[in-house]
């Protein structure tokens, strides 16, 4: 497993995606929501990438525009029978035409906004602008063409620059009836206080173990148990992660730079160049940003349990057969003060090498070079 064998992208998203895993606390509480007739107008989902966040928000949105606004479910027995019941899941099926019409991006009351394509530049913008934001007013303006919810997702209310955040803060404060705005947001410190204090928060955790294998059986139908395993932990939590990772051949990437580390202080030469080699062919850049960011999470990882005291106990979980063991051995060579030192450097030389626009497979010798002379000094 030492050459990096990138894949192509998965094919899945959140607005064509039906399951969600690991978050029934989550649905739970949109579900009372819904059915207590007082629907608050804006929800901020947040929590760490890929968790489901997205998922989340086209589930809750497909579901309002199947079934409209809420009646009758707050107000107890009536002199007709019992109340009615409330649904126990946010899931729409697959056949229902509002999925399709979701999926397709043909629903005329849902509004998604993201980033869009500048035309001028021929590439996505880098942000949401406020014209995003204004289709949204225009579409608000005007009646539910279907006489129910009018539903916006703004995914990702991260990425708005000044303009487009304080267009839609406008929308807070003044929202039409039956509308509700869903904001996906992976960092909410980093939005005006305004947006979020105008918003009631629903915050996803990353899922358990249990939860996490579940999703990437789903997701990740081909791939053998242990593959999946690996992935879990290397995504520590994130199905999106995991989905991503598995596309880019992470766990592969990351195997075969590891069993390079094993053999400090004198790594096997030709693996090295033949490794680099197949970093530098890539010529967007893609492997080698993912190969520094898996091996500068890795030396985290390796710093936080050898502190803990709880490589290979309690709380560990190995990524593929000799992690393990390599763990160990790296966490005898020295402490982890040590070795948080060595993190520090290495990416300090990665950045550097980045920043004069290096040979990717010289940054990755000069990498090694630092290690060996690392090892070789204890």
């Amino acid at each position: 497993m030492s050459d990096y064998e990138p894949q192509d992208a998965a094919s899945w998203g959140p607005r064509h995606n039906a399951a969600l895993f690991g978050h029934a606390a989550a649905e739970t509480a949109l579900l009372e929501a819904w059915g207590s007739g007082r629907l608050p107008h804006a929800w901020m989902i947040t929590g760490p990438r890929g968790v489901g966040k997205s998922t989340l928000a086209f589930r809750f949105a497909r579901f309002l525009l199947a079934h409209g606004p809420a009646s009758g479910f707050d107000s107890g027995p009536s002199l007709f029978g019992d109340a009615p019941v409330l649904p126990d899941t946010l899931a729409i099926p697959e056949d229902n035409p509002v999925f399709s019409r979701v999926a397709n991006a043909g629903h005329a009351d849902l509004i998604t906004v993201e980033r869009s394509w500048d035309d001028k530049n021929d590439r996505w913008r880098g942000d949401v602008v406020v014209q995003d934001v204004r289709a949204v007013i225009d579409r608000f303006g005007k009646t539910a063409a279907e006489g129910g919810y009018r539903v916006c997702i703004v995914d990702a209310a991260d990425d708005m620059n000044i303009n487009a955040a304080n267009a839609l803060l406008k929308i807070l404060e003044e929202p039409p009836p039956n509308a509700v705005l869903l904001l996906v947001s992976h960092a909410p410190g980093s939005l005006l206080p305004t947006i979020r204090s105008r918003c009631r928060r629903l915050a996803l955790k990353p899922l358990d173990e249990a939860a996490m294998q579940q999703a990437l059986t789903g997701l990740l139908p081909d791939l053998d148990a242990a593959e999946r395993r690996g992935l879990g932990v290397l995504a520590e939590g994130s199905p999106g992660r995991a989905v991503t990772l598995a596309a880019q051949g992470g766990l592969k990437l990351l195997h075969g730079l590891l069993d390079m580390v094993a053999q400090l202080p004198k790594p096997d030469i030709a693996k090295l160049h033949a490794f680099g080699d197949t970093l530098a062919r890539d010529r967007s850049g893609a492997g080698f940003q993912l190969m520094t960011e898996l091996f500068r999470w890795w030396l985290a990882r390796l710093v936080r349990a050898a502190a803990a005291g709880r490589i290979g106990g309690v709380g560990w979980a190995e990524i593929f057969p000799g992690e393990t063991a390599l763990a160990q051995r790296l966490a005898q060579w020295q402490g982890p003060a040590r070795w948080a030192e060595d993190w520090e450097q290495l990416g300090r030389l990665l950045d550097r090498g980045e920043s004069v626009n290096l040979d990717r497979k010289q940054m990755l010798l000069n990498l090694f070079a630092a290690l060996g002379r690392s090892a070789a000094a204890r």
